[in-house]
């Protein structure tokens, strides 16, 4: 049975883990190839042959510093050299530091600008490159709801994240007659995820003063739908982007969010 991307070659930033780890898998669950890329090497790995073993998919694991542009080429480089070509990227990697504006640190605050928006476009950068010469290809950001509306105590990551839309639209005017369209994707909460459960209920408690509980009950209490969102909510609408099923769609940045964010 032919599937949605079926033999497609995927490249996935910030793809060891977490919601990266289940974008490489539904992708190679819809027919995809997929370059696992990470910083953390020993997790990108690990992912890339569980993928491979079971869905017969072809993956690669590539280390990778998003803010490093001599490694970000490297990353494209490989996968053409080891594949052919470059479909789709998913630029993914991100970080979230959270702090009031009159304490945050500017480095800190400069490092989220550096991997959530420097980061997409350098990747982005290098896609072109090779997407170009093929007059197709498709990149995708997975952005936030924090890049339609201000965040409390998270300028840094807001800024990187309508930066981001910013440089998706950019991008789609400048590539629509080159065949390669880009979009963002705009997740809710994925309260459920390592980077909540294990920092952001953290972060949030320790800066507004409640306990966890009373955080993640905040957050639900905000979306019209009553949950958070889920990998597989983000999932489908990326590999919906991804493919064929979405050739007349470029520059925009699609709300997963529950309703809690419209525009």
């Amino acid at each position: 049975m032919n599937k949605s991307l079926q033999d497609k070659i995927a490249i996935v930033t910030g793809g060891a883990q977490g919601l990266g780890a289940a974008l490489c898998e539904r992708l190679a669950r819809e027919g995809a190839h997929v370059i696992v890329a990470d910083l953390n090497l020993d997790g990108a790995t690990q992912t890339a042959a569980e993928i491979a073993a079971q869905h017969d998919r072809r993956t690669l694991a590539v280390q990778v510093d998003v803010t490093d542009e001599t490694q970000v080429a490297a990353m494209v480089d490989r996968t053409v050299a080891e594949f052919g070509r470059l479909d789709i990227l998913v630029s993914n990697a991100g970080i979230l530091i959270s702090g009031a504006a009159d304490e945050f640190d500017a480095r800190k605050w400069q490092a989220v600008i550096n991997v959530n928006l420097v980061g997409y476009f350098l990747a982005a950068k290098h896609a072109i490159r090779v997407m170009k010469p093929h007059k197709s290809g498709v990149i995708i950001q997975i952005n936030s709801k924090s890049g339609k509306k201000g965040s409390y105590k998270n300028s840094a990551y807001a800024a990187s994240k309508f930066g981001g839309i910013g440089l998706t639209q950019s991008l789609a005017l400048e590539l629509a007659e080159e065949g390669i369209r880009v979009n963002a994707v705009c997740p809710g909460n994925l309260l459920d995820s390592p980077l909540w459960t294990e920092s952001l209920f953290k972060q949030y408690a320790r800066n507004q003063g409640i306990t966890e509980a009373e955080v993640r009950q905040k957050y639900i209490d905000q979306v019209p739908m009553k949950r958070g969102c889920t990998y597989e909510d983000v999932c489908n609408v990326v590999v919906f982007l991804a493919s064929d099923q979405a050739s007349y769609m470029t520059g925009q940045a699609i709300n997963v969010t529950g309703g809690q964010e419209m525009r």
